[in-house]
């Protein structure tokens, strides 16, 4: 049997993270999303309570928490503002690897540079489909314009997991901002994430610069693409659970025909059904953390179906808040609109849960493959 029951440490984490989630975030979600960036006091906020290293390994000063720790902590703080907690600086998804690989000389620089100051920020690229890697010599050559990622507006470090010509999968880091931010026009939603896509051309990468290939490669990017991939639906538990209080709150203040509407059998029943979408979302996430701490990469398949799940249920959640407040929904004077922007523009940015269902089923296979081949 799994347990979700924190340590009283843990608990205590998360209750900070809750508080500073609502007094602090949430007051402050409007003003970042108008200046598109995340405020300097609330970077220094969190990264002296150790929020932004919740991932990084202890040799390197962070808290190396497990999974299930780090994913309800996220949650905590998502529960504020998903915007903000995708903009902050820091390692972002580059963190898992860091974590898996931290003797390995390429992050030398990195750690001394985040001696006493905020982490530098790092944005991670996925670019199987979308970076072209060349083979020269000991390095490579990577051409090409990443998928929209977020922290590509201020990311002073690249993590580039990609295959090469030859369909070898390489994972390179990138130190010297070797890149073009390209910002573009994302209006839909997680504008204070610095949201852009990363372009090289005839970036050359030399052998100091590369984290791993091969069959070391496969196994780095699986364990990682993991982890990222349950953080990401905690986060996202973290804002359907906000948009549900938000609901619940407003359907029993508000009146119609004499009584409050969340007394009418349409409503509750809305109500009921978006909490069940949250509980079970969050379930299966929690679930998944704690198989991915277990199994490394092999539970690369646990870690898509909770994503895929957090998907569907962060869609429905955060649009059936928007309708019970009826044309309130759509007003700036609170926050449902700008919730339901954001889960839509996070759905885009990690990829429709198909695609994930998509791998799922050729992982699949690919076990099968194998084990009728032995």
């Amino acid at each position: 049997m799994i347990s979700f029951r924190p340590t009283e440490e843990e608990q205590a984490f998360c209750e900070v993270a809750k508080t500073i989630a609502c007094d602090e975030l949430r007051p402050l979600a409007r003003e970042c999303e108008q200046r598109r960036s995340v405020s300097a006091s609330i970077a220094k906020r969190l990264h002296e309570l150790g929020f932004l290293a919740l991932e990084l390994p202890e040799q390197w000063g962070g808290l190396e928490l497990p999974l299930i720790s780090q994913a309800q902590i996220w949650q905590a703080l998502s529960f504020g503002d998903l915007g903000i907690v995708q903009g902050l600086p820091g390692p972002g998804e580059a963190a898992s690897f860091m974590r898996l690989t931290p003797g390995h000389p390429v992050w030398r620089r990195y750690r001394e540079a985040g001696q006493g100051r905020i982490w530098p920020t790092a944005a991670f690229v996925d670019g199987e489909e979308t970076i072209e890697v060349r083979r020269q010599g000991d390095g490579y050559v990577l051409n090409g314009t990443s998928a929209p990622v977020r922290l590509a507006a201020s990311a002073e470090w690249a993590v580039i997991a990609a295959k090469d010509s030859e369909g070898e999968p390489v994972i390179v880091v990138l130190d010297d901002q070797g890149w073009e931010t390209v910002e573009g026009d994302f209006r839909l939603g997680l504008l204070a994430a610095r949201l852009g896509r990363l372009r090289f051309s005839d970036r050359v990468v030399r052998a100091d610069g590369v984290l791993a290939r091969g069959s070391e490669a496969a196994a780095l990017w699986a364990h990682a693409r993991a982890r990222q991939c349950v953080l990401e639906a905690a986060k996202e538990v973290g804002l359907m659970a906000a948009a549900l209080e938000y609901a619940i709150q407003y359907t029993a203040g508000r009146k119609a025909f004499g009584r409050e509407i969340a007394k009418f059998q349409g409503v509750s029943f809305t109500i009921a059904e978006m909490a069940f979408a949250c509980r079970g979302a969050r379930n299966i996430v929690w679930a998944a953390a704690c198989r991915v701490d277990e199994q490394g990469g092999a539970a690369e398949g646990h870690a898509w179906r909770a994503l895929a799940r957090a998907h569907r249920s962060v869609r429905f959640v955060t649009d059936q808040a928007v309708q019970l407040l009826g044309g309130h929904g759509y007003v700036q004077e609170y926050p449902a609109e700008k919730w339901m922007r954001d889960a839509q523009a996070q759905v885009m940015l990690y990829a429709r849960e198909t695609d994930w269902l998509i791998r799922r089923g050729e992982q699949l296979l690919r076990e099968r493959k194998e084990r009728v081949a032995r």
